[in-house]
């Protein structure tokens, strides 16, 4: 694979001005994640149409100014092909605090062309091009200088190859009508991302099962180690994890001696932020009713998994029609917001059952369980 290696800010300025009027740019990130809350970004690989066969490898340890790949990523004429992106639009979230849009995901493509759900990159570049790519370096370190040969070549390979398949992609879409329905399900993922995340608690495995005031001191000790874990750049089960968490609000501890006593409970945990810890769950206590945190969604019963079981038949149907397929309709989450919309609990309808999932998707489904669209 050809590439070249972008390490300074003139070289990145000079790049992006070069193909400033191409259509589209395929993208995609190495990074690291192993002991941080935030995503490191190690690269950033582009490919241009105007020079196909050349992938331009962008160094963020050696590049200080992004200002030109910011501006490139907002360009509204420039479609950005990348495969799989929820990671790496974090990463950008984080790196530059921007969205490559409009974006064109090549996985979701893959799906609304009946190609098959979840397909990896390497899966998808052989169905469609018949090229075989080499696994490499998937547990490489990708911070360490100087990158190596061989993790250079498998940087490029992660860019070069996806134009050809982008490239069929669009046409297959084009001729279905359904390129806008890749475009605007990449707009919501990239919403999605820049986003506040769900509460954390509401995260946290049986945490329904609690009591009012115990939610409350889980919801209370889940921000702050969310919030340290920020602060510290660690990942967040280094400073408690979930099942942790939930063993505090489900003792209340009301000393150092209680605390110690919580199952897997870090001993230098209740050392060092044992009295913050005592502090959460005393305010827990305190607050007034009309304070505690609304109580978490059970599972299902039986007949409320039977209407559920019957939205994602009616959805799987309408796939088979449409040729594609059925999973990449949507998430298995919204079946069930279907069927509590259904009993009548409140529920906060997605972005994502708005345009061209509406008329087309969401009303039938909704009108099947009883819902007015």
């Amino acid at each position: 694979m050809n590439y070249q290696l972008i390490a300074d800010d003139q070289a990145l300025a000079e790049l992006i001005e070069r193909f400033a009027a191409d259509d589209a740019v395929i993208v995609d990130t190495e990074f690291m994640r192993r002991d941080t809350y935030y995503p490191q970004p190690a690269l950033v690989q582009l490919c241009f149409p105007g020079e196909p066969d050349q992938a331009w490898l962008i160094d963020p340890l050696a590049v200080a100014d992004v200002g030109p790949l910011r501006a490139l990523f907002e360009n509204p004429d420039l479609v950005k092909v990348l495969h799989s992106a929820s990671e790496d639009l974090e990463v950008f979230q984080v790196y530059l605090g921007a969205q490559p849009l409009p974006l064109f995901d090549t996985q979701r493509a893959a799906a609304f062309a009946g190609l098959g759900f979840s397909l990896g990159y390497r899966g998808l570049v052989e169905r469609v091009s018949g090229l075989e790519l080499a696994k490499g370096e998937t547990r490489s370190d990708w911070l360490r200088r100087p990158l190596s040969d061989s993790q250079l070549d498998y940087a490029a390979a992660d860019v070069i190859p996806l134009l050809p398949v982008y490239r069929h992609l669009r046409d297959t879409l084009d001729a279905s009508g359904r390129t806008d329905w890749v475009l605007e399900d990449g707009a919501m993922a990239a919403a999605e991302a820049t986003a506040p995340p769900a509460p954390s608690h509401t995260r946290v495995k049986s945490a329904w099962k609690l009591k009012p005031r115990q939610l409350a001191a889980l919801a209370l000790v889940c921000d702050w180690r969310d919030e340290r874990a920020r602060r510290l750049d660690k990942p967040k089960s280094w400073i408690l994890a979930d099942k942790v968490c939930l063993s505090v609000a489900q003792r209340l501890p009301t000393s150092s001696g209680e605390l110690r006593s919580v199952p897997d409970m870090p001993q230098a945990v209740v050392r060092k932020q044992g009295e913050v810890l005592l502090e959460l769950i005393d305010q827990a206590r305190t607050l007034e009713d009309d304070e505690l945190p609304p109580p978490l969604d059970k599972p299902l019963d039986n007949s409320q998994r039977d209407e559920l079981k019957k939205l994602k038949q009616a959805a799987a149907d309408l796939a088979r029609d449409w040729q594609v397929e059925p999973e990449v309709l949507l998430p298995a989450k919204d079946y069930e917001l279907m069927v509590r919309l259904a009993n009548g609990e409140a529920v906060e309808r997605p972005s994502r059952w708005s345009g061209w999932r509406q008329q087309a998707l969401v009303e039938p489904l909704l009108e099947l369980v009883g819902v007015e669209g």
